[in-house]
């Protein structure tokens, strides 16, 4: 019987894969099998893991001819899974000694869908905790309580996907939208905390965050990033209905939105253009008050401002 199942998407992650791999073969135990997706790497990577077949025990690996992205290739994994447990690790990060153990300790304790966790964020030498944004831990909660306030950081905020570990019989719930390549993780992380029905956070910090991959897709300024707006109409069509999550979900957008802008020298001239269009359109379909109530500090809506739609008045006086 197969008790975890860990799914491990990777693209051209030579230097750091080795590091994945080996922490996984540190977190190895009876019951857990390792289904490592190569998305049509062209480096190193496909070599350095062929040399862990027969280190790794319960290792699988599926490889793509061609890239399909960082959600189709969770969604292949996920496909050949066949824990009671699901979890997750990107190709260029590393887990702690007994951390998998851990979660399975944990979800199997608290009995619930699905269990969020802390992480360590890491860039170059330095290491900083990481904290899941909610503050009661080890109990079992309802995951639309996760969502709101409005205005503060709450668990949708916190999408990252290998930061926690799931019960497989969630289904569809564990899958990603597949026509996404980046921001895949915010439609999923609304829809897991819309319609699960129990999770709890535990403060358990083992999974290694490696930032400021120059691979990474947070680093990558192509086209890839209009996704960006794909996924958060996906959030908000999710969300119809229910106008009381409409204001977290605008400040949530807006905020994002403000950080693309501030990182928009990573774009080309027309790649900029585009993303701005984008924006306006978006924004133009949101209402009003809402824009105008998110309370983002003023460099942030400075950034915003000037693809915010004009009110009907300063249109008139035009």
């Amino acid at each position: 019987m197969i008790t975890l199942s860990v799914v491990v998407p990777v693209r051209d992650a030579g230097p750091f894969i080795g590091d994945a791999l080996t922490s996984l073969e540190r977190n190895a135990r009876p019951g857990f099998e390792f289904i490592v997706v190569d998305d049509g790497s062209a480096d190193a990577t496909p070599r350095v893991i062929d040399d862990f077949r027969g280190r790794l025990p319960g290792l699988t690996v599926l490889r793509n001819a061609a890239p399909v992205g960082l959600a189709d290739a969770r969604n292949a994994g996920l496909s050949l899974a066949s824990g009671t447990y699901v979890t997750f690790l990107d190709g260029d990060d590393w887990l702690g000694r007994g951390y998998l153990s851990h979660l399975v300790e944990a979800i199997d304790g608290l009995g619930c869908d699905f269990v969020r966790v802390d992480h360590v964020q890491v860039e170059g030498r330095k290491r900083a905790v990481h904290r899941a944004p909610q503050a009661r831990r080890g109990v079992v909660l309802d995951p639309r309580d996760g969502i709101l306030p409005a205005t503060g950081r709450t668990m949708v905020d916190y999408p990252y996907a290998w930061a926690g570990i799931y019960r497989r019989s969630l289904g569809d719930l564990l899958a990603f939208p597949g026509h996404l390549h980046t921001a895949e993780d915010r439609p999923w992380i609304w829809r897991l905390h819309r319609e699960a029905r129990s999770y709890a956070v535990v403060s358990l910090a083992g999974l290694f965050y490696r930032r400021l991959v120059p691979t990474s897709l947070t680093q990558v300024g192509d086209e890839r990033q209009l996704h960006f707006f794909d996924a958060f109409e996906l959030v908000f069509k999710q969300i119809e209905g229910e106008p009381h999550l409409l204001p977290k979900a605008v400040r949530t957008f807006c905020a994002l939105l403000a950080h693309h802008l501030e990182l928009g020298d990573r774009f080309s001239p027309a790649l900029r253009a585009r993303f701005e269009d984008r924006a306006r359109d978006l924004l133009a379909g949101l209402p009003a008050e809402l824009l105008e109530q998110t309370g983002l500090d003023e460099e942030r809506q400075a950034l915003i401002g000037p693809l915010l739609p004009r009110r009907r008045t300063e249109e008139h006086a035009t």
